[in-house]
């Protein structure tokens, strides 16, 4: 029977009220952005609801495309503790320029949120896994402790700058957000003694060299970083490019990753890197059918959902929250069965629980396109569908999101954990580009296709849920496969 430790480092706790802050803030733009898109910033064109996915779509993507290259850089150069503190610097920028009303100053701020969250979100994750050493059997359960943080702050968010965005001024919702972001950076800087030296520069002596008169390398990065959001500010705005790029960029680094477990690594080392590339891989539709809740989801329930409960009428953006509410109540119960099944040498597999997560978010689908079905009469949809997709989608993602996280950090050679748990997200960003496409089937020309009104969605809903099916059936058969790739890191 496997000896477990059941109190976790105090750092832990460090990292989930920042995450917990940096989250509201994240969540809280999130749940307003392709409403107020939809609503107000593309209110003149003919089809505001197409645009305003696009614009969720390229911008979900390119969130999750830069921690790529933030985590190589933290990797390499900056640490996770300069990376972190620099990634929430620019994010606070972003949720602060949001609040001001107009086209480009709005793609800017984004463009900032962008950058930042590059260097924010893959090496917070980072620490974590640092905390813990190699083996430690409350790894998985430390990170469903951290991702509770991610969900307090991101249930909290819809509540407050949701309500306020769409009941009191859009950008009083995104000044919200932006204080959110800076409560978050000063919790880590405060804090940053209990991470016991686990997130310093690799080389803090390099980062002193100077690379341009005048200019070291510690601050050739920061320079570059500000540059960079200027590049972003365009790339935001140009949806097809940013398809094709995230393709190409994500089959190049399937290329490199294996070519490094090929050349460079021992042969447990590279079964174990190839397990969790696999496992990156099979995250793709995972999240391209979970991220439909802030796009398609969000205006099915804004336009479809009777959203009437003791005569008022709940905000659509507030129902962002529901996620986040089942994680509370959900994360500690999940944490505490994988333990109880460590102790016992009975926990699941992390191939068999990702299989397990994509087929619970196809039992969500199903729940919406059955309300769907029950109101293609010109009636609405009754609240509890779209609160059952949610709990599904919930149970589905603690199968596959914190335990993702733990598995980069456990299957990943330490000296390329950063640019691994980038990859996570890069993937993670070619997931949400997809969400958008898919997205884009429930308006416009593709909506006059699958139907009118309610149905357009409820066919989505349907076929998104077929293809959850089927990709999760698939993962739990070669679960044990991949188990045995894993030479007994469970």
């Amino acid at each position: 029977m496997t000896e477990v430790k059941h109190s976790h480092p105090r750092g832990l706790y460090v990292l989930f009220m920042a995450e917990m802050w940096e989250r509201f803030s994240y969540y809280g733009m999130r749940a307003l952005l392709v409403l107020y898109c939809a609503k107000q910033l593309f209110a003149h064109m003919d089809n505001p609801d197409s645009e305003a996915v696009a614009v969720y779509g390229s911008y979900t993507a390119l969130v999750y495309l830069t921690p790529l290259i933030g985590g190589l850089i933290a990797d390499r150069i900056l640490g996770f503790r300069k990376a972190v503190i620099l990634g929430g610097i620019l994010m606070s920028i972003g949720h602060f320029v949001m609040a001001f009303e107009q086209e480009q100053v709005f793609y800017l701020a984004l463009a900032f949120i962008i950058v930042g969250n590059g260097f924010f979100k893959p090496n917070i994750s980072s620490i974590v896994g640092r905390l813990y050493d190699e083996g430690d059997a409350r790894r998985d359960a430390g990170f469903t402790i951290f991702y509770m943080g991610i969900n307090l702050g991101a249930f909290l968010a819809p509540l407050i700058c949701g309500y306020v965005g769409e009941q009191i001024g859009w950008h009083y919702g995104f000044g919200l957000a932006g204080i959110g972001m800076v409560l978050g950076l000063l919790q880590f800087i405060y804090g940053r003694k209990h991470l016991k030296e686990r997130a310093e520069p690799p080389d803090a002596d390099a980062l002193k060299h100077q690379v341009l008169p005048g200019v070291n390398k510690e601050w050739a990065v920061y320079i570059g970083s500000f540059l960079a959001v200027f590049v972003f500010w365009q790339l935001v705005q140009l949806h097809t490019f940013v398809t094709y790029m995230l393709g190409t960029i994500a089959a190049l680094s399937v290329l490199l990753v294996a070519g490094y477990g090929i050349s460079k690594c021992e042969r447990i080392e590279s079964h174990r890197l190839f397990v969790a590339l696999v496992l990156i891989i099979f995250s793709v539709p995972f999240w391209a059918f979970f991220e439909q809740a802030g796009s398609s989801m969000n205006l099915f329930t804004d336009e479809f959902v009777n959203r009437v409960m003791f005569n008022f009428e709940i905000p659509a953006s507030v129902f962002q929250s529901v996620n986040s509410l089942f994680i509370l109540l959900y994360a500690i119960p999940f944490s505490m069965l994988w333990i109880w099944l460590a102790e016992r040498d009975k926990e699941p597999s992390t191939p068999f629980k990702f299989g397990l997560g994509i087929a619970q978010v196809g039992l969500g689908f199903v729940c919406l396109w059955y309300g769907a079905t029950t109101a293609k009469d010109g009636g609405q949809v009754a609240m509890v569908w779209l609160i059952l997709g949610y709990m599904f989608h919930t149970t589905g993602e603690l199968c596959v999101s914190p335990v993702g996280l733990s598995m980069v950090t456990k299957l990943s050679p330490q000296r390329i954990t950063g640019l691994m748990m980038g990859m996570w997200f890069l993937f993670t960003a070619f997931a949400n580009n997809l969400a958008g496409i898919i997205a884009k089937f429930t308006t416009g020309g593709e909506a006059a296709e699958a139907g009118s009104g309610v149905m357009a969605y409820g066919s989505v809903f349907g076929t998104v849920a077929g293809l959850a099916f089927g990709f999760g059936f698939f993962v739990l058969v070669i679960a044990p496969l991949l188990k045995k790739g894993m030479h007994g890191i469970n």
